[in-house]
């Protein structure tokens, strides 16, 4: 038997000994952020240090000074935070279009979550024919009919942002029952709810209503209670665009309280406002009220843009009943003179639509036609009217503004979308400071370049997040920086259930911003709305620069974010 010297024994005591006494962080770092203001998302002051970033991950924190890195980026003087969340977004699908989503980086938006009641998926022929118009807007042929397929789909082509989805009760809906005004027979009902668990085990992280926009305001309360209960037991949310954000805002809040206690699911609502005229100086009752909810132990919050324009489909302004049976029988009604007077008797009265039914009446809303800005068409010839109030489109072609407006949706086949002055600056304010509300940006990821670029966007789809860094924390201080970072980062991580992102901490995933807060600035306008805005020096998807320098990488490094109920 060999036996080992003893200058042998040393000298392989000796390696051993190098190997075990080597710590981890002496390994390399892929990127040290140096010398940053870290504010770390959970609301407390900034406070200075290093960020040591390897694997997609964060390594380390604290005095990383002489540790080996592969990259450093000195951010002196600039505030170092977690990338920010969108807890609504609509990019679906122009991030098919292009994946850096452009306007969403340059915020500083590392995560989107979106699915605003009609989801990406599921898909069924029907459906895709009834929506043809978009996809072919977008030159896009939708090739999925699950999530499961559509989240392949991304992940394969890449993306510049980290992406998560609910399953829309709309969409399941169209899927079974299609555009009808008619309620689900007891079968229909175990089919809907079906789709909605096959969406949760394909990583959709909640159930979503927008109940403005038809056919959802078809839905009784009873069966979005039985399709989020679908999604409880997977760890789902609701979310929602309630059926009114206008007069009947408090009985909206109650409905979605209800489906969140009887269906025992924490409750979103989305874009939180006080909508129409009528309703300016509502929001302290709202907040009230939504208040008074979480002290009785519902699980309820909400988030905002704080623009006090909205945007949406140019559609909705038409009662729910001209919409039955889907876009093309509503362009029939619009053609129709007699049916086209009966829309307009119920757009300029107050209360119920002509079957009695309560709605959300936006004409009544507004202070007048000057307030409707025409933002995206689809038809070509209606290019020149982007950028136009409805106004000015009445006057041009010498029309009553709504049968202008009746004229507008039946050249472009209903797919219009509009920007619509209806909130009160302290209403968006207040909304704002709760410390239950995050951010949405409310807005597609576009681009000023290329097919994106031919649109007009609400400028929150370029500006929300600086927009508010600027406006409400740099120069009306209704916020401190450390509260706004809070609102962007760990309060909808926390929501979402997103609980490697949100925060700055050894281990968490390394979505990151470096930005000076005293140049960070919104460029993006209700006239000139395709602006990137500035100041994001850089932004870390998973630890890879997507903004860099000032400057897009073009780096694909974002994931899907799978709700809790997936199963691969």
């Amino acid at each position: 038997m060999r036996r080992f010297c003893r200058p042998t024994l040393f000298f392989l005591a000796v390696f051993l000994l190098s190997l075990i006494s080597v710590p981890a962080q002496q390994q390399p770092f892929d990127i040290v952020i140096a010398h940053g203001r870290i504010i770390d998302g959970t609301g407390s002051p900034w406070y200075s240090g290093d960020i040591g970033i390897r694997n997609g991950r964060i390594a380390a924190i604290g005095n990383l000074a002489g540790a080996p890195a592969r990259r450093t980026i000195d951010a002196h003087g600039e505030v170092v935070a977690p990338g920010f969340i969108d807890m609504l977004g609509q990019s679906e699908l122009t991030i098919l279009v292009d994946p850096r989503l452009p306007s969403k980086i340059f915020q500083g938006i590392t995560t989107e979550v979106t699915g605003e009641g009609g989801s990406i998926a599921p898909l069924n022929d029907a459906i895709i024919a009834a929506d043809r118009a978009g996809y072919e807007h977008y030159k896009i042929t939708p090739g999925w009919r699950t999530f499961r397929q559509y989240f392949a789909r991304i992940e394969k082509q890449g993306m510049g942002i980290n992406l998560a989805s609910y399953v829309g009760a709309t969409q399941v809906r169209r899927m079974v029952l299609g555009d009808a005004d008619v309620q689900p027979t007891d079968p229909q009902l175990g089919e809907m709810r079906a789709l909605v668990e096959q969406a949760m085990r394909d990583g959709a992280v909640g159930l979503s209503t927008a109940l403005q926009y038809a056919p959802a305001p078809y839905a009784k309360t009873e069966e979005l209670i039985a399709l989020a209960s679908a999604a409880a037991p997977f760890g789902g949310i609701y979310a929602t665009h309630m059926r009114s954000e206008g007069d009947a805002v408090l009985d909206s809040i109650d409905e979605a309280a209800r489906i969140g206690r009887e269906a025992h699911v924490p409750v979103e609502i989305w874009h939180l406002k006080a909508a129409g005229k009528a309703n300016w100086g509502r929001m302290p009752q709202i907040v009230a009220k939504i208040a008074s909810l979480r002290d009785t132990g519902i699980d309820i919050t909400a988030d905002t843009y704080a623009y006090t324009a909205w945007f949406n489909t140019f559609s909705a302004f038409i009662p729910p009943w001209a919409h039955d049976g889907g876009d093309a029988k509503l362009i029939e009604r619009l053609k129709d003179p007699a049916i086209r007077a009966r829309i307009r008797k119920d757009m300029t009265s107050a209360g119920p639509d002509s079957t009695g039914k309560d709605w959300d009446n936006e004409w009544q809303e507004i202070p007048g036609p000057e307030a409707i800005q025409i933002a995206v068409v689809q038809n070509p010839d209606l290019l020149p009217l982007q950028g136009k109030r409805l106004s000015e489109v009445a006057a041009m072609w010498k029309q009553d503004p709504i049968d202008a407006l009746c004229d507008i949706l039946v050249k472009d086949k209903a797919a219009t979308e509009v920007a619509v002055f209806g909130m009160d600056e302290p209403d968006v304010v207040l909304a704002l400071k709760q410390p239950w509300v995050a951010v949405d940006n409310d807005s597609q990821g576009t681009s000023p370049e290329g097919l994106l670029g031919s649109e007009h966007p609400h400028p929150r789809a370029y500006g929300t997040f600086p927009r508010i860094l600027r406006k409400y924390v740099r120069e009306e201080k209704a916020l401190t920086l450390p509260e706004a970072i809070h609102k962007f980062t760990a309060l909808p991580a926390q929501r979402m259930r997103f609980t490697d992102r949100g925060v700055l901490k050894q281990g968490m995933a390394a979505d990151v911003v470096v930005f000076d807060p005293d140049k960070i600035t919104d460029k993006a306008t209700f006239e000139n709305p395709n602006q990137f805005s500035v100041g994001m020096e850089y932004v870390l998807v998973n630890g890879v620069p997507v903004i860099d320098s000032g400057k897009m990488s073009g780096a694909l490094p974002g994931k899907v974010l799978r709700g809790p109920g997936y199963v691969p």
